[in-house]
């Protein structure tokens, strides 16, 4: 079966190894009108590695918004598009979700060619459990950002999935350490390539394993979950909130504070000092 005119073609493109690439994608990037590469000198390597010659154009993060308007307009007039990025599903930490968006819009057909994830191949060589997972992408640059992130993300009861920078690495398995000492983290870099690594053990012990090493590449860091779900922080304003409301229904005060000390599974002196200045 050939592809169809007017439509989008999202493209996985090995993450590494060149030979992971579907038969599927391979007849898609050579029978499309355009092939829309995150890096046309990056992606021509893979496409003259297969002998394909289809017209190359750039779609990057930095064009995407007025890139995509042009690609939408090849598409109405009947050309097939493939959209790839450097390694992986386009769309996934990449450039990719502005064009799909305007297509959906636009009534044009979107039609993924699934294959290669580093995040997928990461998670099933973890050791970590598969069963419940989140993606959180990567990490923000400010340090409150990434804190506040990270306390969120540690206290899963899954196992969560990040990129993150080589050079930010170290950084941010320091501060997980600090969050969970014994947290189980695995370092997945440069899967699939020459030289693969995996390191595996707590957030301290990975750290040593990288104290020497000049980190490179690609890296996906995984954390295990949390053996036990975190109490929730409540606001002051919160635990009067609720404790005004069984006052309001005629709880007596005193009651009322063992109640919501009890549901919440917050310290009764705590729960007192946010309604202290109400008296009854």
């Amino acid at each position: 079966m050939s592809v169809e005119n007017g439509k989008l073609y999202i493209c996985a493109t090995p993450i590494g190894n060149l030979e992971d690439i579907t038969l599927r994608a391979l007849r898609i990037l050579k029978e499309a009108d355009y092939i829309a590469a995150e890096d046309t000198r990056h992606t021509r390597k893979l496409l003259s590695h297969y002998d394909i010659h289809t017209r190359l154009t750039s779609y990057h993060e930095h064009n995407e918004a007025a890139k995509a308007g042009k690609l939408v307009a090849l598409m109405e007039s009947g050309a097939t598009v493939a959209l790839v990025s450097d390694a992986g599903m386009p769309g996934i930490s990449d450039p990719g979700h502005k064009l799909i968006k305007r297509c959906i819009d636009e009534g044009i057909a979107v039609e993924a060619v699934p294959g290669a994830s580093s995040l997928i191949t990461a998670l099933v060589i973890s050791g970590l459990p598969t069963d419940s997972f989140v993606f959180q992408g990567f990490m923000p640059r400010k340090k409150g950002e990434r804190a506040t992130l990270l306390a969120e993300l540690t206290g899963q009861e899954r196992t969560v999935i990040l990129f993150e920078s080589p050079r930010r690495l170290k950084a941010t398995l320091e501060e997980i350490a600090a969050f969970d000492a014994d947290r189980q983290v695995v370092v997945a870099r440069e899967l699939t390539k020459k030289f693969e690594q995996v390191l595996r053990g707590t957030a301290g012990e990975v750290l040593e394993l990288l104290d020497a090493t000049e980190i490179r590449g690609e890296v996906v860091l995984l954390i295990g979950p949390a053996k036990e779900k975190r109490p929730r922080i409540w606001a002051a304003d919160d635990l009067r909130s609720a404790i005004v409301k069984l006052m309001n229904e005629g709880t007596p005060k005193k009651q009322a504070i063992l109640e919501v000390a009890k549901d919440l599974g917050v310290g009764k002196r705590t729960v007192y000092e946010s309604v202290k200045d109400i008296h009854t």
